[in-house]
Order: structure tokens, then sequence, then C-alpha cells
């Protein structure tokens, strides 16, 4: 089959198509021929994860396409299936953390940038019938982080204001649309003009750049939640938009892991504090359920052919992506 594989040396210039081994189903699997897959940042972090001495993998978390090939012992799941993959693995039930073994598609394990991959069935749901095969393969990883973030950690209720800094990741516009659609009010912030446009266009409330004094901004309102992702460029400014007794919830550091926290200050103001990565299998059903309900559609950047690969890639390297990236596949 094709696939976008990694070997060495670390980074994207260890990364080519090439012509990969057909992977093998066992008792409790199930082979996915994939219509399309989803870029993640993840895929940009493990290109310097993976060691030279490590075997060569198949990139790539998010996919959907139509089960192949069913193996010994697996019930509910039908050759011809079109399905959508949970790229968590190990963690079948909502819990404060993932279990011990929790891990994700795609490395080390082999990924989605490919024609085919093989998956455990339990981690395979019904594709939600009003997406199209690329929303559908650009859903999982992004759609279950922002449910997670949002409902289950952040504990979102309507009529409350949240603040989602860094609009135009693939998570934080899940997040704009879930929290609209539960009647949340919403403030983005970007350096990017166009950025901020384009949520306001989504249905945004207040779109703030992210250079300015944002207190000045929200006229000395305080919010009820912080979905923080960027880390150290926004987090002193993430914490002084919260209410007295309100909540941050953290699931990335695309600008820096370090973030210093003037402590009284935070005991004082009564805050909240969580982290948050992916979520359970539990949780992505609740998801697929709710985008259903609410007829949410993943945002589309661009897609590009696996043969496209490394533009795809520098596109997300550059931030330059408002909403996922996707790869069509067949």
């Amino acid at each position: 089959m094709k696939a976008i594989v990694h070997t060495s040396p670390k980074g994207m210039e260890g990364m080519k198509l090439e012509d990969f081994e057909s992977p093998i189903v066992k008792e409790g699997q199930v082979k996915v021929q994939l219509k399309a897959a989803g870029l993640n940042h993840r895929d940009l972090f493990v290109l310097h994860r993976h060691e030279e001495d490590q075997p060569p993998f198949v990139i790539g978390s998010d996919g959907a396409g139509i089960v192949s090939e069913v193996g010994s012992g697996v019930e509910g799941v039908s050759v011809g299936d079109e399905v959508v993959i949970n790229p968590g693995l190990g963690w079948p039930e909502k819990s404060p953390a993932p279990p011990e073994g929790f891990g994700i598609l795609g490395f080390p394990s082999n990924g989605t940038f490919a024609e085919e991959v093989v998956v455990p069935a339990n981690q395979v749901e019904p594709k939600p019938e009003h997406l199209n095969w690329m929303e559908a393969g650009v859903l999982p990883l992004a759609a279950l982080t922002a449910y997670r973030a949002l409902f289950t950690r952040g504990q979102l209720q309507e009529g409350q204001h949240v603040l989602l800094p860094g609009v135009g990741s693939g998570v934080i516009t899940f997040i704009l649309q879930y929290a609209k659609a539960v009647g949340a009010q919403v403030t983005v912030t970007s350096r990017s003009e166009a950025k901020r446009q384009e949520a306001l266009r989504m249905g945004a409330d207040r779109a703030i750049d992210s250079a300015s004094d944002w207190t000045e901004t929200l006229q000395g309102e305080k919010v009820d939640l912080v979905i923080e992702s960027v880390g150290a460029a926004t987090f002193d400014k993430s914490l002084n938009a919260v209410k007295p007794g309100g909540t941050v919830v953290t699931f990335g550091a695309s600008a820096g892991d370090e973030v210093h926290i003037n402590i009284r200050e935070f005991f004082y103001g009564q805050y909240n504090l969580l982290g948050t990565t992916m979520g359970s299998h539990e949780e992505f059903r609740d998801m697929l359920s709710f985008i259903r309900k609410y007829n949410i559609k993943p945002v589309i950047d661009r897609t590009f052919t696996l043969e496209e690969a490394k533009e795809a890639f520098n596109r997300m390297e550059e931030a330059k992506q408002f909403g996922k990236i996707g790869f069509t596949i067949s």
C-alpha cells in the first residue's frame, strides 16, 4: 500500500511516500480502507520523537473509511461499514485521567496516512451521516479533544462566557462551534486579522488581537472559562481574564511549555487550573452524538493528496491554517 512513512533522520527530512507492507488483521481487529485522513500537531511532534533505532512507522492518527476485513471474534462491525476511527487507544470509559497504557494511533503504532490501517474493532464507530468523507476523516482527534476540554473538564453551561486564545487550530474551531451550539458567549484571540474575521463569521461574539490589552478590549468583563492551548505566550493574559472562581483548561503549549504563576493571587482568586488531553471512547461516542444533534461539521482549511504531504506539514508548522488540514486518500 502507499503510505507516508517516517524513517530517519528526525523531522520532516525523514518523511516520505513509499510502498509499505499492507497490515495483517488479527483477532479482534478490523482493516479500514481509508478514504480521508486529518493532520494534527501531534503528527509534527512525533517526527522528532521517533528515534533512528526504532522501526519505520506510518504517520497519522485521524481517519475514516470503509471496513474491508474483519478479524475473528469481532462482533458489531461488518465488511462494508462506513466508519470513523477513534485514535485514542486503551481508554474505554470516561475517567479523571487516562488509564495506564493509554496510547494514540500513529506512533509507535502505524497510523492513517496510508491506503489501509488495522485497528482494534472497538476503536471504530459509524460515520455520521451528515459528514462527507473528508469531514469524517479530519474529525476524530481534534473533535474529541475539544469535547472533553469544554464539557468534561470545563463543564461549560449555557449563558457562560468562554475565552479561546489562538483561534485557528482544529481543536479551537471545534470548541467555538460547540460553545455556540449550547448558547455560550465566545471571545477569541489571534494575531491574525484574517483569522479573527473568520471566527466572527463562524459566530464568535468578539475577536481580540492577541497582542492587545485584553482587559481593555473586554471592558473589564471577566470570563467563566478559558480553554488554553498556546501556553507561555498567552497564559498570564488568560488567567487575568478569568473571574474569581473561574476555570482555565489547558491541552496544549504551542508557544512555550513553562509558565509562571503568582501563587498568592491564584489562591486568593480561587481559580481552577485543569489539564486535559484527548478523551475516552465513551466521550468519543458522546461527541459523535453531539455533532449529530447540532449538525456540526469540521471547518476544512485545505486538502492535499498523500503526494503533497510535506506541503501540508509545512502549512501546519507555519500556523497558516484555519481549521483542519486533510488528506484525500481514495
